[in-house]
């Protein structure tokens, strides 16, 4: 299993991952007020356990390692602190599956093995809970999808001369993203937009502890006031987007507020305006999770279409999911194994909205976890990735590493890659710096050993 694999998409895996971060949690807790009766001895490691039992599923493979020993207190006796962590994992993560199959004598099997073992003995009765998360039989439960119908025709307007501050995949709730966050701070941003993600299926404490708390402490937002936008990830959807839609709602005051997960911010001046699409609707394939090839809701890319067609400047586009990758796989690939670098459901949308005749000069997404800055490409001139702002990516799983097979795969900019720092590849942001009368200005920073570094620069031109 690669190092780096932190998080899968996968509905099931995320939400087993986001049962396992509360029961760490719950821990953390006991371990600060002193609870020795609610503290389970070596669990320190079981959101690791859980991540890498999770890993192992996601390639159809079973820890056989982890299978077995619950029910032997001699072996339990033996094992160590991560070996321990890693049984009580597996056996949640087979209660679990046995729970959404509804096969009970084995869940009940299981949860007395939970019980009667020397594993935390909230690990049932917390997977029991998060169990609301999911649809019948253990799909993905109903997103409440706002329509553009309900959303209506309004766009947020901000000042002419904003700066927007960009972070993708950042809602991890850990310390590097709360270090990023307060680099940024530093940037003076007006606005911020969060390309999407929070970790690990958007549950509503996920979106509040990993996204909001960090947020209204770090930009001090009782005081400041900053608005906040969130795009729809995948992640954020896997529990079936209660966390997510209850987020949103509650951000920003009126006229401020994010309508639905797709939204326009307009310049006062009407030069520019900036284009949310939820792309993270359809990011969700129960059986091929790896070959799900998301898009645009059709009632939606109409409401886009009506936003261009009605105005005069220029337009960036938003949206969770890369229009293309020389780094991601993208669909399912030929009977010769090649396969296309950009997503053909998205780059309809994106042809259609250029049908226009308005300029798009640039395009900014998530979802890999990485800074890519592309060379012109389909018909894009600025495609850029910016998912890098909190999952850590590992040396050895090179996120640079072009995709076998690929055809025509898209260049970056020289000289525009992530540094590595120790083991790891950096964390990054951006900022978008709206001029009133020239192009936007756009700064990607990293964060390398805590120091913040001006990595790229570049202006974007509207028509």
């Amino acid at each position: 299993m690669s190092k780096g694999s932190y998080t899968y998409p996968d509905h099931i895996l995320s939400i087993f991952q986001s049962a396992a971060a509360q029961i760490s949690r719950d821990e953390n807790d006991a371990d600060k007020s002193g609870d020795t009766e609610a503290r389970s001895p070596g669990q320190s490691g079981l959101l690791q356990a859980a991540t890498d039992i999770a890993g192992l599923r996601m390639e159809g493979r079973v820890d056989e390692k982890a299978r077995g020993p619950a029910d032997n207190e001699v072996q339990l006796e033996g094992l160590s602190p991560a070996g321990l962590a890693r049984v009580c994992a597996s056996l949640g993560l087979q209660y679990l599956e046995a729970k959404l199959k509804g096969d009970q004598s084995t869940a009940d099997r299981l949860r007395n093995e939970l019980n009667d073992s020397k594993c935390d003995v909230r690990w049932a009765s917390t997977i029991d809970q998060y169990l609301r998360y999911f649809g019948p039989s253990g799909t993905r439960a109903e997103i409440p999808y706002v329509t553009p119908a309900e959303a209506g025709e309004t766009v947020i307007t901000i000042p002419d001369d904003a700066t927007i501050g960009l972070i993708g995949d950042w809602g991890t709730g850990g310390i590097p993203a709360r270090r990023l966050l307060q680099q940024l701070k530093d940037k003076k941003p007006d606005i911020i937009v969060h390309l999407g993600d929070i970790y690990f299926s958007g549950t509503p404490q996920e979106c509040e502890t990993n996204f909001e708390e960090i947020l209204d402490d770090v930009f001090d937002r009782e005081k400041t006031g900053i608005p906040v936008y969130t795009l729809a990830g995948n992640h954020d959807l896997y529990s079936g987007g209660v966390g997510y839609y209850g987020l949103i709602e509650r951000l920003n005051p009126k006229p401020f507020t994010q309508p639905a997960s797709f939204f326009c911010l307009r310049t006062k001046n009407a030069k520019w305006q900036f284009l949310a699409m939820d792309t993270g609707l359809h990011d969700y394939n129960p059986f091929t999770v790896n070959d799900a090839v998301t898009f645009v809701e059709a009632e939606e890319e109409k409401w886009h279409r009506r936003r261009i067609e009605e105005f005069a400047g220029s337009t960036i586009l938003m949206s969770h999911h890369q229009l293309f990758s020389a780094f991601s796989e993208i669909g399912k690939a030929d009977d010769r194994a090649r396969r296309a670098a950009y997503n053909p459901k998205l780059r309809q949308t994106f042809e259609m909205l250029q049908s226009i005749g308005k300029p798009i000069p640039a395009w900014f997404w998530g979802h890999e976890h990485n800074l890519c800055l592309y060379e012109p490409y389909i018909g894009l001139a600025k495609g850029r990735c910016v998912g890098c702002s909190a999952i850590p990516t590992f040396v050895d799983d090179d996120p640079y590493d072009v995709i076998e097979g690929l055809k025509e795969p898209p260049a970056l900019i020289n000289g525009t890659k992530l540094s590595v720092s120790g083991n790891v590849f950096t964390n990054a942001f951006a900022t978008l710096s709206i001029t009133k009368e020239g192009p936007i200005e756009a700064r990607y920073f990293e964060d390398l050993n805590g120091n913040c570094i001006q990595k790229y620069s570049e202006t974007i031109s509207g028509g």
